[in-house]
């Protein structure tokens, strides 16, 4: 058996190495070696006692974690977490080493701690129930089931009768520490003797007041005023006078370039006189402006007329092995083109009349619900006056109601006195009860800042022990000797200088060759750009020759205006719109409107119709821009991309001659 003469100071110093235990960053066998060193001032055993509980703790750790888990959840809730490691301690030598010990010391160790904590536990786990059932169970997890029942829970069965007497011995002794507390009386109140209120008056019910009728509505509310169509007098007016100026300016948008005459100089004779204005030809060849090219943009140029080279040599070796050639293709894509082009316009104007079709069905739409609006609102009328004749008849009920409520508050005076003495009484109650939970919170808290102060106290003690030690401050350093630490890799200082010597010497030398590796790369890349250059200019002068054939090709053609083909679906719109502008004209005579409503009506219908002018007039504007400058523009790029291969092509056989 071991003996120990303070069993609490050995318990701290387990509990406190178990604190600084990570298993994530430490193994077990290191942490017992810096443990061991730190308990070199023990007996040697007390030190093999304190080792060998670490390493049961630490070992059965999955096993004692279930017990306290559980401890925490149930029978210690108010317990500090902080007080684990103790509790684990404590379990662990009542399971593993309780039979080596001895109960005599065991309840030794156990009285040395904290009275109430260790009744708490043992109560808990040396309880019969718990051994049997859910412990056994959640130890059969980790373990065989048998070797559980047989080397753990059948032990401590067997010594749980003796360990009942510890617990009773425990719970004599808190029994014994608590302190009576005497119980103040409370005070009682008592009434006033004063003098009795006599009883009041039922106050007579005040006559409700009777609304008055209000006035109607003027109608001036349901009227636009003067100033807004003042407003749209100018505007409309406004507009009348930009467009006057807009036709006026396109009318005479060329003026200044013709010469005024005088009035008194009228004669043929001064006409021919006076030399007449010429305008400026623009320059149409543009090719030959100088253009500063990067390496990126040669490049690019180069390869470009190479990929154009290659395409035109291939098409001319399928030429000479009997391959067609495409321009009937093209000639008939370009005929499908303007079909599919003209099929669009048409789709267009057909979407553009169904746009104006719907809107006419709009304003009939709408016509029609402003004469079912009136309906309504003649409807609306019958209903407000059955309403008006309900609320009537609600408010006389009213009226009785709030007698019948009067009647009540009264009676309810006379039962408010036993309410009152109801509620003082259940007052009491409550501040009793407060002051009980108050005192036992107060006792808590004491007990709680006893501990703080224990703690803080041993802490203090600790680092002063600390400090005591002596230190070293002097330190010799030979800079030829490595640091002693058993690793492969280690140096002296000396040696390392000299091998960041020897590699600044090589990163010095490869610097030198990646230098000149460089300047070659730059020398065949100048030399690159240059021969590209030569073929670029090459390739622009064929291409200028190419674009200038083109250009005296498109004067010799004449270009001849095409005429929009309508189509049935485009007449049959037309035939409808009018049909259905007939009709709204009819319905709008037919209709009897307000004079209020229908000026604003006729100011909505007039902006509507100026609306639908201008989007005829950008349609049709669109329609022409499309039909002239969509196939133009769709040709000349074919155009030009076909004379641009053939181009390329002459330029390869050109090249080919001069080399």
């Amino acid at each position: 058996m071991v003996k120990m003469v303070s069993h609490g100071k050995h318990i701290a110093i387990i509990v406190e190495q178990l604190n600084k235990f990570n298993p994530e960053n430490q193994s077990m066998e290191d942490f017992l070696n810096e443990s061991a060193k730190v308990l070199q001032t023990l007996n040697v055993t007390d030190e093999n006692f304190v080792l060998e509980t670490l390493a049961g703790c630490i070992e059965y750790k999955s096993l004692l974690d279930v017990v306290i888990n559980a401890f925490f959840v149930r029978d210690g809730k108010h317990c500090l977490f902080s007080e684990r490691n103790l509790y684990v301690v404590i379990c662990y030598l009542a399971t593993f080493q309780l039979e080596e010990l001895g109960l005599q010391h065991f309840s030794r160790i156990v009285k040395s701690l904290d009275t109430a904590k260790m009744h708490k536990f043992l109560r808990f786990f040396f309880n019969a129930l718990n051994l049997n059932t859910w412990i056994k169970d959640e130890w059969s997890h980790f373990y065989d089931s048998l070797y559980v029942k047989e080397n753990w829970i059948d032990p401590l069965l067997r010594w749980q009768p003796k360990m009942q007497q510890v617990i009773e011995q425990l719970t004599d002794k808190l029994s014994n520490c608590t302190t009576i507390v005497k119980t103040s009386t409370v005070t009682q109140p008592k009434e006033f003797n004063l003098t009795v209120p006599k009883p009041r008056a039922i106050p007579i019910p005040l006559p409700i007041p009777v609304l008055e009728k209000s006035q109607p509505v003027p109608p001036s509310t349901y009227k636009s005023p003067k100033e807004k169509k003042q407003l749209e007098e100018i505007k409309t007016k406004n507009r009348r006078k930009a467009e006057d100026l807009l036709l006026k300016a396109n009318a005479n948008q060329f003026r200044c370039a013709t010469m005024k005459l005088e009035k008194g100089k009228n004669t043929p004779d001064s006409m021919k006189s006076k030399p007449t204005f010429q305008a400026q030809k623009i320059q149409s060849r543009i090719d030959n402006i100088p253009v500063k090219l990067n390496a990126a943009a040669i490049l690019r140029e180069g390869a470009l007329y190479q990929r154009k080279m290659e395409q035109e040599l291939k098409r001319i070796e399928n030429l000479l092995r009997g391959a067609k050639d495409p321009s009937e293709f093209l000639e008939w894509q370009k005929q499908m083109r303007g079909k599919d082009l003209e099929e669009q316009l048409a789709e267009i104007e057909c979407k553009r009349l169904q746009g104006k079709l719907s809107h006419e069905e709009a304003v009939l739409a709408h016509q029609n619900v402003i004469q079912e609006n009136k309906k309504k609102a003649d409807l609306m009328r019958e209903e407000k006056a059955e309403l008006m004749h309900q609320y009537a008849e609600k408010r006389l009920q009213e009226q009785k109601e709030m007698r019948e409520l009067v009647e009540q508050v009264v009676e309810g005076h006379k039962n408010a006195k036993q309410a009152k003495l109801k509620l003082q009484k259940y007052k009491q109650q409550i501040v009793q009860e407060v002051c009980e939970e108050s005192r036992e919170l107060l006792q808590q808290a004491l007990e709680e800042e006893e501990e703080k102060l224990r703690k803080r106290y041993e802490l203090i003690q600790q680092i002063r022990a600390i400090e005591s030690l002596p230190s070293l401050k002097n330190k010799f350093v030979d800079l030829t000797e490595t640091g002693g630490h058993g690793l492969i890799c280690e140096m002296s200082i000396v040696e390392l200088r000299e091998r960041l010597a020897l590699l600044r010497e090589t990163q010095k030398a490869a610097e030198e060759e990646k230098r000149d590796q460089i300047i070659h790369e730059k020398q065949a890349k100048e030399q690159l750009l240059l021969d590209k250059l030569d073929q670029i200019s090459l390739f622009r002068a064929e291409l200028g020759r190419a674009a200038a054939l083109k250009q005296e090709e498109k004067k010799r053609k004449s270009q001849s205006g095409e005429r929009p083909v309508k189509d049935e679906r485009i007449l049959n719109l037309h035939q409808k719109i009018i049909e259905k502008t007939m009709e709204r004209k009819k319905q709008a005579e037919l209709l009897k409107i307000t004079p209020q409503k229908t000026s604003v009506t006729s100011v909505k219908n007039s902006l509507q119709q100026n609306h639908w002018k201008e989007l005829e007039e950008s349609r049709e504007r669109q329609f022409k821009i499309l039909q002239h400058g969509f196939m133009a523009r769709e040709t000349a790029q074919k155009m030009a991309a076909y004379e641009a291969a053939k181009s390329g092509a002459t330029v390869c056989i050109l090249r080919s001659e001069v080399k």
